[in-house]
């Protein structure tokens, strides 16, 4: 299961169980959503660590880079193009295990909230 944090795009179906993995306490890694407010109010995924909006991208990326540089770190959205973006950004600034979640929440066939 681990192999899978090692690389740079996950599928859903590879999320949803890394998450079942975390919840036993074989892996660990942070979720990211960067959807907006108002899109994550109606529903996402169950196990987000931090809901972090690229509309505010400007103000918490460098404290973000600075606390989670070492730690691995999958970000999601709606269908993969922003956190694919945001893993772009933070990977050339040398995090060095950043995943984008493909096919975001419109994939997910996992539980939600």
């Amino acid at each position: 299961m681990s192999e899978i944090l090692n690389k740079s795009h996950i599928s859903s179906s590879e999320l949803k169980s890394l998450l079942q993995e975390r919840d036993a306490g074989n892996v660990d890694f942070i979720l990211v959503d960067v959807r907006e407010q108002m899109e994550y109010d109606t529903g996402h995924i169950k196990g987000v660590d931090m809901l972090n909006p690229t509309s505010t991208f400007q103000s918490w990326a460098q404290s973000f880079l600075d606390e989670n540089r070492d730690k691995t770190v999958i970000f999601t959205c709606r269908t993969g193009s922003r956190s694919g973006q945001v893993q772009n950004v933070f990977k050339s600034n040398g995090m060095g295990n950043v995943i984008n979640h493909s096919g975001g929440i419109m994939s997910y066939a996992g539980e939600t909230e």
